[in-house]
């Protein structure tokens, strides 16, 4: 399909910079069977039944922002410095991950790049932006050095309107954040409260917990004209035999599986064979899905509102339909719902 058909124009002041308190108390636009319906995050509980089936991602963010100076010897002698800003993106090993650098033109392999106290040598650098960096430090140890001279890495569309602050350390991680590794935060959790966690039990409602680390990737544009032609960034998830028994156990007695976010619902559908039997994961996933693509696992969406032209438009358009998503976009910004990943949400039911 073209990228263009999965445009759309979106005023600036639609654009969240803040949550809204408390958390489920958001907006939530219903879309089911091509009708759409003003809710709450808080009545969600009403829209799903006993035996249905949350599903959440309880990865953490880090503190994935790196500023710092690259240094490369001078012919002339002495050492020629640049500033830089690593936003890291995928744990490649111990003491590697890849990361996306500012300003990439002039970063090459071999450079040194000192991040406060913590030390990076460029190892490759690939022809998307990525670039690979070895650290003078590893596990443990590399994390804690990572908390120290990192930052909170808010997403493009709010750090270039605002600085992030105190606030964003908490606003910014969901109630189920549980596993270090997201340098973005999966939004629709941030939606959730203790309380309305407890009203989703009280409903027979259960929830069951995935983990996927979401890369800085899921903010890049799609540059291609035709989506056949973009690639994904791979991010790294895992679905335990447990969670994949419960969830086989949900659909065998007749219940629906909802995931809470597009990270969850991409991993479960890695996780899924043809049959529709979901498996336990452990690994990377790539997993592009758009128009065309039929869904495996989940049976409903919750999700916020995402980016024009954006892969995440293009799985929620392949989930309820395009022409119902641009239709249901379009209310919403009528109806001046908050967007992105501060921003409102949907619940969305799968078009059949």
């Amino acid at each position: 399909m073209r990228t263009a058909d999965f445009d759309f124009d979106l005023p600036e002041d639609r654009i969240a910079l803040r949550p809204v308190e408390p958390r489920d108390s958001a907006r939530l636009l219903v879309v089911q069977e091509g009708v759409l319906r003003d809710a709450a995050v808080r009545d969600l509980p009403g829209f799903l039944r006993a035996g249905d089936a949350l599903v959440f991602n309880d990865t953490r963010v880090i503190p994935a922002r790196l500023s710092g100076l690259r240094e490369r010897a001078n012919p002339e002698g002495g050492l020629l410095t640049v500033e830089v800003e690593a936003t890291l993106h995928h744990r490649d090993a111990p003491d590697r991950w890849s990361a996306f650098m500012k300003p990439g033109k002039r970063i090459k392999p071999g450079d040194t790049v000192r991040f406060g106290s913590l030390t990076a040598t460029v190892l490759a650098k690939g022809e998307d932006g990525l670039v690979d960096l070895g650290f003078d430090r590893s596990g443990v140890d590399l994390d804690a050095a990572i908390r120290d001279v990192g930052v909170m890495p808010l997403p493009p569309y709010i750090a270039a309107k605002r600085p992030e602050d105190e606030r964003d350390l908490s606003d910014y991680q969901t109630v189920f954040a549980a596993h270090d590794g997201s340098v973005a935060a999966p939004t629709a959790g941030l939606h959730f409260t203790p309380e309305l966690l407890a009203r989703l039990a009280e409903a027979g409602v259960s929830t069951h917990a995935v983990t996927l680390h979401v890369g800085a990737g899921t903010f890049l544009p799609v540059k291609a004209d035709d989506t056949a032609d973009h690639r994904m960034h791979s991010e790294w998830g895992e679905v335990s035999v447990g969670t994949a028994a419960a969830l086989n156990a949900v659909h065998a007695r007749g219940g629906r599986i909802v995931c809470v976010g597009t990270t969850s619902l991409r991993l479960l559908e890695s996780a899924t064979a043809e049959d529709g039997t979901i498996g336990a994961f452990h690994g990377d996933t790539a997993i592009f899905i758009t128009p065309g693509y039929r869904f495996r696992a989940v049976d409903v969406l919750m999700t916020n509102f995402h980016l024009p032209r954006s892969t995440l438009f293009m799985l929620v358009s392949a989930f309820a339909g395009l022409e119902t998503m641009k239709a249901a976009y379009a209310h919403a910004i009528v109806e001046s719902y908050r967007f992105y990943s501060y921003g409102d949400g949907s619940l969305l039911f799968r078009s059949r």
